[in-house]
Formats: C-alpha cells, sequence, structure tokens
C-alpha cells in the first residue's frame, strides 16, 4: 500500500521543508509542480512543452494542463510506493481530478496535512527570510549562519519579501486555497499541524498525525469493502 500525502500551507510556514524531510525519510517521492515541469520540460514531454509555450508568453497553466501533467507523474511505475505532493492541488477542480487519479492508482488513502501559523508569524519569517545570492539556496529561517552552508555565498533578503508584499501574499493564498480545504476538511484523513512550533517538534506532530490518519484511511477503505 502507498503512502500518498498532500502537503498545504501558507508562505512561510515551511511546509517546502517538511515535505521534503518527510520524502526522504520515508523513501517516497516529493512532487511539486515546479520540479514536474522542470523534469518533463527535460524529457521533451509533449503536454509540458505546450504549457511551456504558454508561459513564454506570460500565461498560466489551466486547470485541465495541469492536471494532465500530474496524472502523467503519478500514474508512473516509481510512484507506486507513494508520494509527497507540494503544490497541488490549488483549485476545487484539481482536487477533485486528484480523487480519479487516487481511484486510478488503488494504492492506499490519501492524507491531507495542512501546516498552520499564525499570521504574524508568517509575516515575520518572511520578512526575514533570506537566500543565498550566488545559488538561490533558501537560508535556515531558524539559523544565525551570515553565508550560506551549500556554496558560501553571501545571504540577503529577497526583493519580494517585505512586510507589505508578503501579507498581499498571504491574502492571495488564502482567498485561492481556502475553497480547496473545505473540500478536504470533513475527511477522515485531513490533519492540521501546528507549523508555529520549532522544526523537530513539527516534524515528530506532522509524522504522528500522518501516520494516524493512514491507519483511519485504511479502516474506512475496509469498512467499505465489507458492506
Amino acid at each position: 500500500m502507498g503512502l500518498n500525502v498532500i502537503m498545504m500551507g501558507p508562505p512561510g510556514a515551511g511546509k517546502g521543508t517538511q515535505a521534503g524531510r518527510f520524502a526522504r525519510e520515508r523513501e517516497l517521492l516529493k512532487i511539486s509542480t515546479g520540479d514536474i515541469l522542470r523534469e518533463a520540460i527535460k524529457e521533451q514531454n509533449p503536454i509540458v512543452l505546450a504549457a511551456k509555450a504558454g508561459m513564454d508568453r506570460g500565461e498560466l497553466v489551466d486547470d485541465t494542463m495541469m492536471i494532465a501533467i500530474v496524472r502523467d507523474r503519478l500514474l508512473r511505475p516509481d510512484a507506486a510506493k507513494g508520494f509527497v505532493l507540494d503544490g497541488f492541488p490549488r483549485t476545487v477542480v484539481q482536487a477533485r481530478a486528484l480523487d480519479q487519479i487516487m481511484e486510478e492508482r488503488d494504492n492506499g488513502p490519501l492524507i491531507i496535512v495542512d501546516v498552520v501559523v499564525p499570521e504574524a508569524e508568517l509575516v515575520r519569517r518572511l520578512a526575514s527570510r533570506r537566500i543565498c545570492s550566488k545559488c538561490g539556496t533558501n537560508a535556515d529561517p531558524f539559523g544565525t549562519a551570515e553565508t550560506c552552508t551549500k556554496c558560501g555565498g553571501e545571504l540577503v533578503q529577497r526583493t519580494d519579501d517585505n512586510s507589505d508584499v508578503v501579507l498581499e501574499r498571504l491574502k492571495v493564498y488564502q482567498r485561492q486555497t481556502k475553497p480547496v480545504l473545505e473540500f478536504y476538511r470533513e475527511r477522515s484523513t485531513f490533519r492540521v499541524v501546528n507549523g508555529a512550533q520549532q522544526p523537530a517538534r513539527v516534524a515528530h506532530e506532522m509524522d504522528t498525525l500522518i501516520d494516524d490518519a493512514v491507519a483511519a484511511g485504511v479502516a474506512i477503505k475496509a469498512e467499505r469493502q465489507a458492506l
């Protein structure tokens, strides 16, 4: 049975870091929409090349195209063990399509994790976030290093991380994501993680809640099959 997880959360919540950690520790694919697009462009995937042509013209990737791209990736053999999705679904249309993909895969329940952090803390984190001026790696938000641990480059503040821009980004996220969260909220496999804690505490809470959600999902499937 696969372990299939969606990571949700606003900018600055740390969901990307936790998604990467969880995927490494459980030996799962960590899949973001950006990763899928870059990988598929290298492979000359015709679906993605069509999407790239539109993006080059400044257009957004529509639901139909994004669903096709994600479906292609999740139905490959190397995704059979499970995945951690970061950045998908972003709309209810995409969420419904993901349910259909999960039915096709028939390989374990879908676990939804919402990493929640108070707005004031998100603003503080994002406004103080630093990035390497050479390689673009994000610095450890809890670290004190002045140089990049990856390449030694200078750490600088991102130009789009001032307080006003951050607040607007958070408003956009809440507006766009609320319908998706409401779509999932009543499911037995939906879990909320307190992302305002230290990363190690977030990791422990997340692992415990995901394991609990997996058990709930398996139990419900067993009950349905028994009917």
